[in-house]
């Protein structure tokens, strides 16, 4: 069907693309899922309208054509959220082009995404997590790849970081100073306290690391020197939550929910939270507080049932 996209239209999305990688600075995981969905999106439009369609007409499209396409996409099993995702991403090519050759794309943009409950983050218990801590790394068949494991979780739990963020520290970053300068989504930057713990946790690593971690090298490393996969991780993850009877939501970005929502329990601020976690919108922050809300009333559900 991809190729009913017309050449005007194939050429627009690639410079939309390139814009978005170079001004941006959108992640290369990002690129491709708006790639994915606006080519879904040109292919259905040039079949449903009957042929390969100009940019003008692509942009000025009526509501009708875009809910016809949502359709189709329900149709095939798309659910509400990832639907949602691809509108947004329909919009956002479409409000690019419109602005470059000056169309009118009221009617595309203000179709209304579909409704969908988000869902909330799932942190572990602040016990639960610290045990988590504590025994990732018994399975490790060596002292320095347990030292590694327990490093990277203590840097999830620790300081918020993102599984991707702190496979991607190089031995620059040993040992661990007392702020650590990330660089997250969309190539925001943050800066992130780093707890003692964390930094203990590293240096034990780095010691017994059998690699030499140079200032460009990954400072995480594999079993024969490369830079660390994240499987690993999770693999690490899985043993320990199965050991230690946690539930399947029990992963390493459950760890970075943790540090949040245990942080906000604390009495941290939303505003703080969200600059730690590197959120771009206080709305995803937000989330936290119906996760603390609900624990709350779950244990007051505990400590006051009904008769």
């Amino acid at each position: 069907m991809s190729l009913a996209i017309s050449p005007a239209a194939r050429a627009a999305m690639a410079e939309w693309l390139a814009h978005l990688r170079a001004l941006n600075g959108a992640a290369e995981n990002t690129i491709t899922a708006y790639a994915a969905d606006v080519s879904g999106f040109l292919a259905f439009m040039a079949q449903h309208r009957g042929g390969t369609e100009g940019l003008a007409g692509l942009v000025t499209l009526p509501q009708s054509d875009m809910r016809a396409w949502m359709a189709h996409e329900r149709g095939r099993g798309v659910g509400a959220r990832s639907l949602a995702r691809a509108l947004s991403s329909v919009k956002g090519f479409t409000a690019w082009v419109a602005d470059r050759e000056n169309l009118d794309a009221t009617a595309a943009l203000s179709t209304r995404a579909p409704k969908f409950r988000r869902k909330l983050p799932r942190p572990l218990a602040e016990t639960a997590a610290m045990d988590v801590l504590a025994t990732v790394g018994n399975d490790a068949r060596e002292e320095w790849i347990a030292a590694r494991d327990t490093a990277v979780v203590t840097l999830l739990y620790g300081c918020g970081l993102r599984i991707s963020e702190a496979l991607g520290l190089t031995g620059a970053a040993s040992p661990l100073p007392g702020v650590l300068r990330i660089t997250g989504k969309g190539g925001k930057e943050r800066l992130v306290p780093v707890l003692p713990a964390a930094q203990k946790a590293v240096a034990a690593y780095a010691a017994l690391c059998p690699y030499d971690l140079t200032p460009n090298a990954p400072l995480f490393r594999g079993a024969r020197g490369g830079a660390l996969n994240p499987r690993l991780i999770s693999g690490a993850m899985e043993r320990v939550r199965a050991r230690l009877g946690l539930p399947a939501t029990a992963t390493p970005h459950a760890l970075r929910h943790s540090f949040a929502t245990h942080l906000l329990s604390a009495g941290g601020d939303l505003r703080t939270i969200q600059e730690l976690l590197g959120h771009a919108s206080l709305s995803t922050t937000q989330a936290y507080t119906a996760v603390d809300t609900a624990r709350l009333m779950e244990v007051y559900a505990k400590a006051h049932p009904r008769a």
